[in-house]
């Protein structure tokens, strides 16, 4: 164990061994093992965007077993889906690789102003397969939210109480935001602060732009010139959000980008601003698996450096 890892594991006190164990599992496996960096593959696109979007650009990805391999060789932290991709596979790759079990999903079959999740996996789900962690999308800005927030606060407690630990996508969206808002700076860490405070262990959320959607917010980023200009300091300002670095932040790498020095760059501001790592799909899985690997590999230097 590093002093690194002891250091992030201090931060987290009031956990339970078990959930201690799990986070200690993430943050000790892969390449990254020991540095306080992760990254982490996720794939529950094809629920929340559709089989044919998230697996066209590569036939590959629409076998489960793909994305443990994927994982495994490039030496990531830990594999995140939803229930049916890890019951497709978590037998044949047991103890290869951490699992996250993404326990709500929502899907794009209709239209709506306002999100919400259906929790489709259970703790004894998480269990029964192996997993380190649970993970739960929250939308704050949704006229739901709250019902959202009660139902994490609640589904985290019965995960921790079995020594599993709490991952929060905190996404804001929903009628009371604008498109831009939904990343906005004093948004996003508005988002990062909900999660901590409910609880989260790890929490993801999407780079930030230096938009800010709330009037009384712009009022305070200006008068205490609250520093937003670049890229690495609004990811600074994030972990600043979440109890100021004491909790695990990683950052969306959203859809898949135009460029490979684009998202080279953002994972270069995420270090450079105290990050801890990225969670990374489409824009690797929609490759290639070689190209894939190249990828991931460039990523875990920049980490590394």
């Amino acid at each position: 164990m590093t002093e690194r890892v002891r250091e992030i594991l201090s931060w987290y006190k009031s956990e339970n061994p078990g959930v201690l164990t799990n986070l200690a599992r993430m943050l000790n496996q892969g390449r990254l093992g020991g540095t306080g960096r992760m990254v982490i593959l996720p794939v529950d696109q094809g629920w929340e965007h559709g089989p044919a979007r998230s697996f066209g650009p590569n036939d590959e990805g629409y076998d489960p077993h793909y994305h443990f391999k994927l994982a495994i060789e490039a030496g990531l932290n830990a594999y995140a889906a939803p229930l049916g991709f890890l019951e497709a596979g978590a037998a044949d790759f047991a103890g290869e690789i951490p699992l996250i079990l993404k326990a709500n999903n929502h899907d794009l079959l209709a239209n709506e102003k306002d999100s919400w999740q259906a929790l489709t996996a259970s703790v004894n789900d998480a269990l029964r397969l192996g997993c380190c962690a649970i993970g739960l999308t929250i939308y704050p800005g949704s006229a739901l939210r709250q019902e959202m927030y009660e139902n994490l606060r609640a589904y985290a407690e019965e995960a921790k109480a079995v020594g599993l630990a709490v991952v929060v996508w905190s996404y804001p969206r929903g009628s009371s935001l604008s498109k831009e808002g939904e990343t906005a700076i004093d948004v996003a860490g508005y988002a990062a602060q909900i999660a901590c405070q409910l609880g989260a262990n790890i929490v993801k959320v999407k780079v930030p732009t230096d938009y800010i959607e709330q009037d009384a917010a712009r009022k305070v980023y200006e008068k205490e010139k609250i520093p937003i200009a670049t890229p690495a300091e609004r990811i600074k300002h994030i972990t600043q959000c979440s109890f100021n670095g004491r909790r695990i932040v990683i950052f969306s790498g959203g859809a898949k980008k135009d460029s490979d020095q684009e998202l080279f760059d953002e994972i270069q501001a995420i270090r450079d601003g105290g990050g801890f790592g990225s969670i990374i799909g489409r824009n690797t899985f929609q490759r290639k698996r070689n190209d894939a690997l190249k990828m991931l590999d460039t990523i875990l230097k920049i980490y590394a450096d």
